[in-house]
């Protein structure tokens, strides 16, 4: 009988590596029913743990909460941007969602958004001065927005003032999002985002007010609690992205020998033919033990949403440093990768003729996509495929 083993990982802890295990086991056995699927877990004996209780993580700013007296304004404000850097138009669509029905203008009156785009393409002649500071982008900024269809139900929709400071967020996010792209070393403070804000709305004609800690932005009073609490599930996320899981990865870089070792003794006491299966770091403690050690039970590895080709190409794969091949008693080797999961990896450019790697789509964002392998069911249909 053929034997799949099956390794999670990063993160993964009881009870939902069972949880995992057991879908991976019904997702395999429906389409080939003679099949053992022995499942390796290394979460709790081998996985990342804060030994002190967290006593490396600092605090969230302002604390986690404010209590009755409702949520952090600051917080609120981190929020916004986060939206704005995502989208730099979203408090313009809002802005233009909420304007009057299109109305026939009085003979010699200018259409509302004339004067807003007069200022952006005046502002489009002055370069990147206003934000010499953040570097260029300013320039394309102004005047990519000065055509923007938006502007015209946004300023029906706005005062002059309101509308002048929402444009300047808008430039504003737009400069700094782009630079987020660019992989730029440096991105302003937000005092300093907020003065350059204040320079460009007086620029675009509202009236001098000062920089406000606070925001009178319209997606803080349209989405600011929905803003809000998505900050807080992202510092979570990011919170517990340093534990368990990043750690994972760094504790299996420096001392990964003994989970190689586990895996080894797993796969010595099955009779073949053996078929490795290895989701994410999981993956790569396949790999490198493969690698390492002969062992010839193992008749395919399969990896799914795996980082092995990376840590090999980028001199960090414990078991072999590039350029060196791979060594001739590593099995046939099938890699899975979802092209939106963004911690899924290439190998047959790097090994040509040693890896196949075959496209599998969950139609999810990352990074629901790098734990939706084994809910679809292309994934287990090519593994089945394979299986010797």
């Amino acid at each position: 009988m053929a034997t799949v083993v099956f390794i999670h990982g990063t993160g993964v802890r009881e009870p939902g590596f069972s949880k995992l295990a057991g879908r991976v086991a019904a997702g395999l056995t429906a389409l080939r029913g003679e099949l053992r699927i022995v499942p390796y877990y290394w979460g709790d004996t081998h996985g990342a743990t804060l030994a002190a209780g967290g006593a490396s993580l600092p605090a969230a700013p302002g604390g986690t909460s404010r209590g009755p007296a409702g949520p952090d304004p600051e917080e609120e404000t981190a929020a916004v941007w986060a939206a704005l850097y995502t989208d730099p138009y979203a408090e313009l669509a809002l802005a233009a969602a909420g304007a009057p029905r299109a109305a026939e203008r009085a003979p010699g009156s200018l259409p509302p958004d004339q004067a807003i785009r007069a200022r952006l393409a005046d502002l489009a002649t002055r370069g990147d001065e206003p934000a010499v500071e953040w570097g260029p982008g300013l320039t394309r900024a102004a005047t990519d927005l000065a055509a923007h269809s938006l502007l015209t139900p946004a300023a029906a929709a706005l005062t002059p003032d309101d509308l002048a400071h929402l444009v300047a967020r808008s430039l504003t996010a737009r400069v700094i999002a782009d630079a987020l792209d660019s992989d730029a070393p440096l991105v302003p403070v937000g005092d300093s985002r907020d003065t350059v804000v204040e320079r460009l709305a007086v620029a675009l004609g509202a009236a001098p007010r000062g920089t406000e800690r606070g925001m009178r932005s319209l997606v803080l009073r349209v989405a600011g609690p929905m803003a809000s609490r998505a900050v807080l599930r992202r510092r979570r996320a990011l919170t517990e992205a340093a534990h368990p899981a990043a750690a994972d990865i760094l504790r299996y870089l420096s001392r990964g020998e003994a989970v190689r070792a586990d895996l080894r003794e797993v796969v010595k006491g099955l009779e073949p033919p053996v078929t490795v299966v290895g989701h994410s770091l999981g993956g790569v403690i396949a790999l490198d033990t493969l690698i390492s050690t002969p062992l010839p039970q193992v008749r395919l590895l399969v990896t799914a949403g795996s980082q092995g080709p990376f840590l090999y190409e980028s001199g960090s794969l414990p078991s072999l440093e590039h350029p060196s091949p791979l060594p001739p008693h590593l099995p046939d080797w099938l890699n899975l990768y979802d092209p939106r999961d963004l911690l899924s990896y290439l190998g047959a450019g790097l090994f040509p003729g040693r890896v196949t790697d075959v496209r599998v789509d969950s139609r999810q964002p990352f990074p629901a996509s790098h734990s939706a392998y084994w809910t679809n069911p292309e994934v287990y249909r090519h593994i089945v495929d394979r299986l010797p």
